[in-house]
């Protein structure tokens, strides 16, 4: 007999007591291919009545925070609770009513088939009504520059739409305190996890971004971001990049005082070109050493990302409950016996699944 399936679509929020009922409103309770569908509601320290609003809409699992953590913060306890509550897929979506939950089947559909481990939507940036010229071409930017750091193909990378396996979430563990789209990609694609993109559609905007404050705040940041993410993986490279360009200033620097010795014979004078040409040949080899350190440690992050997935692992099958967690109003209490049996199976599943 086939294993049971379940797919646990997660939302994390911040005061959306106002989009969040259209949200849920449309969020299906069945999908081909699946034999549960459970809804999970992450709340990053609302003030408002988000929770109440989820509760009464029937979600089945809310994470609450117990302060504003930030939304990769709110992302990675979200796939920790459907983790051990036995998602087989998880779908990530935004509160602000941003993605249409028609696409959901569309975009769980090569996991299902076996082709991708992670599955990101992609809004065709450049069709969007509401994104203005500057927003669409900044985008395509930051997705080539992530393209490139990440390996992969993905034509949209900040979109929040997306889907992730099992294994692909278990090894999942962003450490930005501001936005998980971007790391998570390029972890993806330095890991043995096969993504894929589909094409969705996006729904009006009912609301700004929260996440962006200023267009030149937002692309410092994600820059920053990107820059980080790829530095983990790739620190002896970068490393090594940033030390050449200081080894070629520091020929040009040495170039003023090598030509009067090898043309004129005269090996006086250019005290300052060669303070500078020192200077920056000693930068060139400080940043290749930094290089060398930072491959090392990457090595030992590699070996941290490993042992956390096997701790992860040994959860599931203790069957440990979710951090902050809060059943759903329409859920059986987590200390009850049918909470109880609930986590059971959790536990079940992850041993089924090795």
């Amino acid at each position: 007999m086939a294993p049971r399936m379940k797919l646990v679509i997660q939302i994390p929020c911040l005061n959306e007591e106002t989009t969040l009922p259209q949200v849920l409103v449309e969020l299906p309770r069945a999908v081909d291919g699946f034999d549960e569908v459970e809804w999970l509601v992450i709340d990053d320290g609302s003030s408002d009545r988000t929770v109440e609003v989820a509760q009464a809409s029937g979600v089945d699992h809310v994470v609450r925070l117990t302060n504003n953590k930030g939304l990769a913060a709110a992302f990675q306890a979200g796939i920790d609770a459907a983790l051990k509550l036995g998602a087989d897929v998880i779908v990530n979506t935004d509160a602000d009513h941003q993605y249409r939950a028609a696409d959901i089947p569309k975009l769980v559909a090569p996991i299902l088939a076996g082709r991708a481990d992670m599955v990101v939507g992609d809004r065709q940036v450049k069709d969007v009504e509401h994104f203005s010229a500057s927003k669409k071409s900044l985008q395509r930017l930051g997705s080539w520059v992530v393209r490139r750091a990440s390996g992969t193909r993905v034509p949209d990378t900040t979109s929040g739409f997306r889907a992730y396996n099992r294994e692909a979430a278990l090894q999942l563990q962003v450490v930005s305190n501001y936005t998980y789209t971007l790391e998570s990609l390029i972890q993806a694609g330095k890991m043995l996890v096969a993504v894929e993109h589909v094409p969705i559609q996006s729904n009006p905007e009912i609301r700004e971004s929260r996440l962006v404050d200023s267009t030149p705040a937002y692309v410092r940041r994600n820059a920053l971001a990107v820059f980080r993410a790829y530095v983990l993986y790739e620190p002896l490279r970068v490393f090594t990049i940033v030390a050449c360009v200081f080894g070629v200033a520091a020929l040009l620097a040495f170039v003023p005082f090598m030509f009067d010795w090898i043309v004129h014979g005269d090996r006086s004078g250019h005290v300052q070109s060669l303070i500078l040409g020192a200077v920056l040949a000693l930068i060139a080899v400080q940043m290749f050493g930094l290089g060398v350190v930072g491959d090392a440690i990457a090595g030992q992050r590699v070996i941290a990302q490993r042992t956390f997935e096997r701790v992860r692992r040994l959860e599931l099958e203790a069957g440990i409950e979710p951090s902050h967690y809060e059943a759903g109003r329409h859920d059986a209490p987590a200390g009850s016996e049918d909470g109880r049996g609930r986590f059971d199976r959790a536990r079940d599943r992850s041993e089924v699944g090795g």
